[in-house]
């Protein structure tokens, strides 16, 4: 594995306050949008099957694993030898509005109390990508990942990884209040004109395919 420098908090913001106030947002948002939980979860039940929530593990901060959490969004089908069919089967028109509306990560906010995530961070990617970042890229782990972040606002899955990354890192060097708000509140923007957000993987699968062949070439 590749060592990388000990991160540094920038301010008193990062170092002090932002955890706290990540965890009282999110038990807020909890108790507050709890109706919506319930509501969520049923139609999960009822349109999908148990389990209800869709659980993985994905790096955190120093790359130590920890499960997210997700409303599921797609069904458990197969083929007749058993194997589960391709994502593009299995992810239904609930599914997809699920993924569209961003309800499907409703869930996440229970890994911010828990103080796996952060509410503005890097998004945390698959472990099995973690081989293939360059020691600048595996910076973005020097901080919590996030339910929304700098790259979100700027393109999200509609970027190249390269841009990605350097967003990611650019956001980690300088952690502050002021640009926590404004990402939370270009997030919303979007959220609310349903700008950037793609409901297939295969893209972003596609992308990370691209960046891959890069990094071999190199």
């Amino acid at each position: 594995m590749i060592q990388v420098k000990k991160h540094k908090p920038y301010g008193v913001y990062e170092k002090y306050v932002k955890r706290p106030l990540d965890f009282i947002c999110a038990l807020g948002a909890v108790v507050c949008f709890s109706w919506l939980y319930l509501i969520v979860a049923i139609l999960v039940k009822v349109k999908l099957g148990s389990p209800i929530l869709f659980t993985q593990y994905r790096p955190g901060k120093n790359e130590r694993l920890f499960k997210l959490y997700k409303f599921r969004t797609m069904t458990d089908k197969r083929d007749r030898d058993g194997n589960l069919l391709p994502d593009n089967k299995r992810l239904t028109k609930f599914g997809k509005l699920l993924r569209s509306t961003s309800l499907d990560e409703l869930p996440e906010a229970f890994n911010i109390i828990k103080g796996d995530m952060s509410i503005v961070g890097p998004r945390p990617l698959l472990p099995s990508y973690l081989d293939w970042y360059t020691e600048e890229e595996r910076h973005r782990h020097d901080v919590r990942p996030g339910l929304t972040g700098l790259a979100q606002v700027n393109g999200r899955n509609f970027i190249n990884w390269d841009k990605r990354f350097a967003l990611d890192i650019k956001y980690t060097k300088k952690i502050t209040f002021l640009n926590d708000v404004k990402i939370i509140f270009k997030t919303i923007s979007k959220f609310l004109y349903h700008s950037n957000i793609a409901t297939d993987s295969a893209k972003v699968e596609g992308n990370m395919a691209e960046i891959r062949a890069n990094i071999l070439k190199a």
